[in-house]
């Protein structure tokens, strides 16, 4: 069931029929808001306390207007509204606390442009508040972004240049069904032509975008976010097979989506994926698993396994190093 507007909320509606309609008497201010026109008069009350000049004249041509030259802000936010705004900005741009970041312009110009006492205290969060980066997000070029957006949007065929994490680059024609923002980096889900498979590219490595005349149909039943979870860890350089003797069950939970697809296999499970960068695979995925596993498939992968295990293994004093050869021909790894 939906809840009743706030006061704020009401009072803006109330600012909105005074821009469009001068001289609304209070009772009429009311019946179109639907309360009483007490609770009505208490609005342009609240109109009055955050700066607006709402002026009142008594007689058959009374009511109440905006004063003769009024010039309101582009846009009207309630104090919830501006403080939750530079809450978020903060949250997912922590660098926009700096007036010099692009971002951190863009709020300073929107934080302007509210009426003072809301801005104020929008100012005082955004002076005071403090927000520690995030080392995983990483922000793509706007004008990729935007190129991106207008071809989803439009339904055409992209022509796009990409490069890896290991800084291989090539090119590739492609269907952008969506663009997602997941943990701080935007990723264009689409249907490459190159492997006729679907490919997740993070809009932060597209190094050029260029809209061809060619159109598109989406999946009917498309769910951007479900499908960029399921194929995050599919199509890139080098392959990854790892099998897991516990349940899938017990294993699941400590599988993120871009390490693969994590299936059944008797009564355990395998990971089948894909990576670019098999030493961060090893390093700061599958060693954060609290579970045996083995590495059966990936030539590359089983060497960063074996690379870590002989650094793991000669951190213990009084035992002999392994070698990466003999960790590499560990059958558990």
């Amino acid at each position: 069931m939906p809840t009743d507007p706030s006061p704020t909320a009401r009072a803006l509606r109330a600012l909105e029929i005074l821009q469009t309609r001068a001289g609304t008497t209070a009772d009429q201010l009311a019946e179109r808001l639907g309360v009483t026109e007490r609770a009505a008069r208490r609005y342009v009350g609240i109109l009055r306390e955050a700066g607006i000049p709402v002026e009142s004249a008594r007689g058959p041509h009374g009511g109440y207007r905006l004063r003769r030259g009024t010039r309101l802000p582009p846009v009207v936010f309630t104090q919830a509204e501006a403080l939750g705004l530079v809450m978020a900005v903060l949250d997912g741009q922590p660098a926009a606390a700096d007036v010099d970041d692009l971002v951190g312009s863009a709020l300073s110009k929107v934080i302007q442009a509210l009426p003072e006492s809301v801005g104020r205290q929008a100012a005082a969060l955004r002076q005071h508040a403090s927000a520690a980066p995030d080392r995983y997000s990483a922000r793509p070029d706007p004008a990729t972004t935007s190129a991106l957006v207008a071809a989803v949007a439009a339904r055409r065929r992209v022509l796009l240049t990409y490069r890896s994490e290991t800084g291989n680059q090539w090119d590739a024609e492609v269907d952008p069904w969506a663009v997602v923002v997941r943990h701080g980096r935007w990723y264009v889900l689409c249907h490459s032509h190159r492997v006729d498979a679907i490919r997740t590219y993070r809009v932060d490595r597209v190094r050029a975008v260029q809209q061809t005349t060619r159109e598109f149909e989406p999946p009917d039943d498309l769910d951007p976010v479900a499908a960029l979870e399921e194929n995050l860890g599919m199509g890139w350089e080098f392959p990854t097979h790892v099998v897991f003797d516990a349940p899938l069950a017990e294993v699941a939970p400590w599988i993120r989506p871009p390490m693969g697809r994590l299936e059944p296999s008797g009564d355990g499970c395998v990971l089948i994926g894909s990576t670019s960068n098999p030493t961060m695979y090893a390093q700061e995925w599958l060693a954060s698993v609290p579970f045996a596993f083995r590495v059966v498939g990936g030539q590359e992968l089983r060497a960063a396994i074996a690379t870590l295990a002989a650094r793991f293994a000669a951190a213990l004093p009084g035992r002999p190093a392994m070698s990466k050869d003999t960790a590499a021909a560990d059958p558990c790894i």
